[in-house]
């Protein structure tokens, strides 16, 4: 029986839902998923089997403007995706001004692998808007396939798998059939206390801080876990730990309890935050993150 494999690589603008996406189509939560831009840092593998298919996503940060080398490193994630894909899955919506990435546009008309185009949220656009987009982008990718769809509603997701899997190319698996992911339980330990800083403080606090997972220990009864909240200033270690430490207290709480349904694990999570105020344009702490290669 004939197998086909192939790296699906999802790119777009921040806020349009590509990490909803990635999370419905794996139907695992791999990607954290909040309101606010630059959500994703690092490339998240999500893997699908099927009988004689396997299918590799790859979610990477969205496109932006980089105004320091994180973001920079955050945008070669994007460049590699573009590279290395055997089919590229580029999310837009309706709302987003269709020709805000020209220099990607026109990498996605230069690109020999198939392309296939997600006009997201279309629960909450009108029907014409809808069309028109569709009609724009044709113009613009006339060999893609536009596909109307809503990550959150799980609208069209079955479009988007058939058009996948009918472009796959014939390959062995990449992976062994019982992995659903390239990354460890550490890293999804520091993704979920991220993502509760994201939805727990404002302003510029979630975008000065990086988490490390110092210890990671599976006792038999529970996961022990010790991470480090690096921030930029003493100001932001202040308002992370709160008035007697009860910022820190909630953060750590919310951590745990969504720790615990990810893992299926009893979890006792200690929190500590530090000041590393040049952590965004260090090569070497960037590299210590996981952002330098």
């Amino acid at each position: 029986m004939n197998h086909y494999s192939g790296f699906v690589n999802i790119i777009g603008n921040p806020n349009v839902g590509k990490s909803t996406l990635m999370n419905a189509l794996v139907g695992e939560k791999l990607c954290i998923v909040t309101a606010k831009a630059q959500t994703t840092r690092h490339r998240i593998m999500g893997i699908v089997n099927g009988e004689d298919y396997q299918i590799v996503y790859s979610d990477t940060p969205g496109i932006l403007k980089p105004t320091y080398r994180l973001q920079e490193n955050m945008l070669s994630f994007v460049d590699t995706a573009i590279g290395d894909a055997d089919i590229i899955l580029y999310i837009t919506d309706t709302i987003e001004k269709a020709d805000k990435n020209a220099e990607y546009i026109e990498k996605l008309q230069k690109v020999d692998c198939p392309v296939i185009l997600v006009i997201n949220k279309i629960d909450i656009s009108a029907q014409q808007d809808v069309l028109d987009k569709m009609a724009w982008w044709k113009e613009q990718l006339p060999k893609a396939e536009i596909i109307p769809a809503s990550a959150k509603e799980k609208f069209n997701l079955d479009t988007i798998f058939t058009a996948i899997r009918s472009r796959l190319p014939l390959s062995p698996p990449w992976y062994d059939k019982d992995v659903f992911t390239d990354r460890n339980l550490r890293f999804f330990a520091s993704e979920i206390i991220r993502e509760n800083i994201l939805l727990q403080y404002d302003e510029e606090i979630p975008y000065c801080c990086e988490v490390v997972i110092d210890q990671f220990k599976e006792t038999g009864e529970r996961y022990d876990i010790s991470a480090v909240i690096n921030c930029m200033r003493d100001s932001q270690k202040g308002i992370l730990i709160g008035k007697g430490g009860a910022a820190l207290k909630k953060l750590g709480t919310a951590s745990r309890i969504a720790m615990e349904d990810f893992f299926q694990e009893k979890v006792y999570l200690r929190l500590f935050v530090k000041v590393d105020p040049d952590w965004r344009e260090s090569k070497r702490e960037l590299k210590r993150f996981g952002y330098e290669y």
